[in-house]
């Protein structure tokens, strides 16, 4: 008998020489490596690699025992961590919606299992009784992603049919592999492959747009690359090795994988994420994965496309700035509220992650991930575990600043942090006007920005009266607005200094909180009063989708003469740019037709597109870029447009 104790290789390896050595002798996994416990240990699949692919020679051979112990791996590098994690979230995206939820709220708590470890603390966990909430929840995903596989191999060791959709973003990823690795491990080729395999499955019509932005978001949250071109793959394989990574290349690799039938290449297609839209691959034309993995398209002229004026309808995702009030709206409120058109991306996980980890609240997702149900803890929030990592959340940051300082009836301390771009920004005037309202902030690195440690006494957050400089940033304004239902004291808001920064977006805060049942009075310019009033979250709230993205498809209607209608945008946005179609695109004869809800712009004939003359952008700060490419494209006949 053979002991297989090691990592995928040596499993590989040691199964392949037991399958082969006097007909075949018994052997045990004993796999030390995350991926090798989840993946490559269980189902008998024994290989060995050579230069024209992965595991073309082998056998099938399966172990009499598979034994994995936790503590190992706390002596994995934290990229063997992600390593494995990259084929964990494959198996719940193809098997299991209730462990996709757990993966994608959970990463945090499992990448610091592993990490406790490497600080010394690995023998912790032994024992049940000394076993940390995180750890539970490292071996709960992992035990997961192993009872799948098993069920899956134990009906399928052949690989004819439902072992399949173990091969989930293998398809794609193994030829990214085959000409990035070494440099490039399997688990980082695997992930960028799970991506673009679940977007051939949304342009074959199957998954949504939000359920890939899922899949995508989770991964990165395990520290692993998306995309072809993603920094992690330039900086690992070097810009030479990744020019090697064409289409061309990438199908002549695929030809020979071992999923194909005779020249028709199969791939994984999910239905949702937890679900296969088959129980095996399905069969995908050769022009689809091309059109995907390319790295770009070519943009034709409208004479060369000729394009016809059909009518068009594009749905823009949702206002970022809107799916983060909202967040935090419904979080402190009372009651459950379900959001629709929530903006899934990087700033809106880390403030879904952080308003979890503060314990006031309870997520869980419906309609295949295209409704948050939110159900709110009436501003009750506690002590985090962890420190509250933002990233670059620049919005989720300022917004939260306030936030924690709602956290009473219990000593302790919260600190927020970010990435080293975050700790660049500014947020000195939000903590000043704070710290002078009575709450206990420090600085932990350099004055003005984060680090912060945030002291709780047991009180809260005092309120009264706040004096509060508003020309940097418009989010500090709204920040203090958004908790201040839940001070001790009504909160009277006195904005100090020069002009107001973004006046658009503090009337957007305070209609939207209107909205959960709290009213804001405007006693001046720049003065506020907002009553202690808890939230009441409405049964159903609609982010509306975003405005400055909605520019795009609206000017592409008014240089090509075409008509394109945007919808959930209309005159009665809380966005300022949704204003850009009246007064921009209708000035330069474009014909708008908008309803509260609704914008159509039909653009005039080609060539006519009048110059704008003088136009203040204020109002719709992000929407200026647009309008200078239309005013650039504007015919020349002497007029000029001037933006200011």
């Amino acid at each position: 008998m053979v002991l297989a104790l090691g990592g995928g290789v040596i499993g590989d390896l040691v199964g392949f020489v037991a399958a082969t050595f006097m007909r075949g002798v018994p052997f045990v996994q004993i796999p030390t490596s995350l991926l090798a416990m989840v993946d490559s240990s269980i189902g008998g699949k024994t290989a060995i690699d050579t230069p024209a692919g992965k595991n073309l020679v082998g056998a099938f051979w399966q172990p009499k025992r598979i034994f994995m112990d936790m503590a190992v791996l706390s002596t994995l590098p934290a990229r063997e961590f992600s390593n494995g994690m990259a084929e964990v979230v494959k198996t719940a995206a193809i098997w299991s919606p209730e462990e996709f939820d757990v993966l994608e709220a959970s990463a945090e708590s499992v990448r610091s299992a592993v990490l406790q470890g490497q600080q010394g603390e690995g023998m912790e966990g032994l024992t049940i009784a000394t076993r940390s909430e995180a750890q539970k929840m490292l071996l709960r995903v992992i035990a997961a992603s192993a009872r799948v596989k098993a069920y899956v191999v134990t009906h399928d060791e052949r690989e004819s049919g439902m072992r399949g959709l173990l091969n989930f973003g293998h398809s794609i990823g193994h030829a990214i592999e085959a000409i990035v690795s070494p440099q490039v491990l399997h688990g980082e080729c695997v992930a960028v492959g799970c991506v673009l395999e679940a977007e051939i499955a949304r342009r074959l019509g199957h998954i949504g747009e939000v359920g890939v932005a899922r899949l995508t978001r989770c991964l990165r949250a395990y520290g692993l690359p998306t995309a072809i071109d993603d920094p992690i793959i330039r900086k690992l394989a070097g810009d030479a090795k990744l020019k090697e990574v064409r289409p061309a290349r990438l199908m002549d690799v695929m030809r020979v994988d071992k999923k194909n039938v005779g020249t028709q290449k199969r791939i994984v297609l999910l239905k949702r994420l937890g679900e296969c839209v088959e129980l095996k691959p399905s069969n995908v034309d050769d022009a689809m994965i091309e059109e995907v993995i390319s790295a770009g398209v070519l943009v034709k002229t409208v004479a060369e496309a000729a394009a016809s004026n059909a009518p068009v309808v594009v749905v823009p995702p949702g206002s970022k700035s809107i799916s983060n009030r909202a967040l935090v709206l419904a979080a402190l409120g009372s009651g459950e509220c379900r959001i629709r058109n929530l903006l899934h991306s990087d700033d809106t996980q880390v403030m879904l992650s952080a308003l979890q980890d503060m314990g006031g609240c309870g997520f869980s997702w419906e309609d295949n991930g295209d409704t948050l149900v939110v159900r709110g803890g009436s501003g009750n929030l506690s002590v985090p575990n962890n420190e509250l990592y933002l990233g670059n959340a620049g919005t989720a940051a300022r917004f939260l600043t306030t936030t924690v300082n709602l956290i009473g009836g219990s000593s302790g301390e919260t600190v927020l942090t970010g990435n080293a771009r975050m700790k660049q920004r500014p947020i000195g005037p939000l903590v000043d006007a704070l710290r002078t309202n009575g709450c206990q902030i420090s600085y932990e690195e350099n004055q003005g920005s984060l680090p912060l440690r945030v002291t709780h006494a047991g009180k809260g957050f005092p309120g009264g009266t706040i004096e509060l400089a508003a020309t940097v940033s418009s989010q500090y304004v709204s920040s203090i607005l958004l908790s201040a239902p839940y001070a001790q004291t009504p909160v009277r808001l006195v904005l100090v200094g020069g002009k107001v920064i973004s006046q658009p977006y503090i009337d957007m805060t305070i209609a939207m909180m209107a909205q959960f049942g709290v009213n804001v009075e405007r006693v001046s310019e720049k003065e506020y009063v907002i009553p202690t009033l808890p939230y009441t979250n409405p049964a159903e709230y609609v982010v509306e989708s975003d405005a400055s993205s909605a520019t795009y498809p609206l000017a592409f209607a008014a240089i090509t003469g075409s008509t394109v209608t945007v919808p959930n945008i209309g005159s009665a946005s809380l966005q300022g740019d949704a204003r850009f179609a009246v007064d921009v695109l209708r000035p330069m004869g474009c014909k708008v037709e908008q309803t509260a809800t609704s914008t159509t712009v039909t653009g005039p004939a080609r060539g006519s597109l009048k110059a704008l003359g003088d136009i203040d952008m204020e109002p719709m700060t992000d929407a200026f870029l647009t309008a200078a490419v239309l005013a650039a494209v504007a015919p020349a006949n002497g007029s000029v447009t001037r933006i200011r």
